[in-house]
């Protein structure tokens, strides 16, 4: 009986032994895996650190061209505003100019009859007109002496 007992727990630690390779065997192949997926993924590291160094130097970039482009639009928003302005002020000083001279042509025209006098005009001027109208006014005045 001890013979027999002996002989079970040895066939029992024999068993469970090659249990144990067995199972050393499996750890051993998938730590195998774990450490290629070890390198692996530390390549993968190293190609993402020098991605984001590479992107950091384009943020930086983006950052000074931004910085350029806002200066130099704001330089050129403060001079088309200037501009604007001056443009403004520009056709006040010609629409009263486009005035008096409109009154100065209608006072040179000749009038014929009192219909016509008292009729206003059907269609504006053009500039060409205006202008030469001014001019015979200016003549006139000369001729009579009025003018300097």
């Amino acid at each position: 009986m001890n013979h027999s007992l002996g002989m079970a727990i040895e066939t029992l630690v024999a068993i469970l032994l090659m249990l144990t390779i067995g199972y050393c065997i499996l750890l051993n192949k998938r730590l195998t895996r774990l450490k290629a997926d070890e390198h692996s993924l530390k390549a993968v590291i190293a190609e993402l650190i020098t991605a984001t160094e590479i992107a950091e130097r384009a943020i930086g970039g983006l950052k000074l061209a931004v910085r350029d482009v806002n200066e130099n639009l704001g330089s050129q928003l403060a001079a088309a505003t200037q501009m604007s302005d001056q443009l403004y002020k520009q056709l006040g000083e010609a629409d009263n100019v486009v005035r008096r001279l409109s009154k100065i042509a209608i006072a040179a025209r000749p009038v014929t009859s009192p219909e016509t006098a008292a009729a206003p005009a059907a269609k504006p001027a053009s500039a060409k007109a205006v202008a030469a109208a001014a001019e015979a006014f200016s003549e006139r005045r000369r001729s009579n002496g009025l003018a300097a």
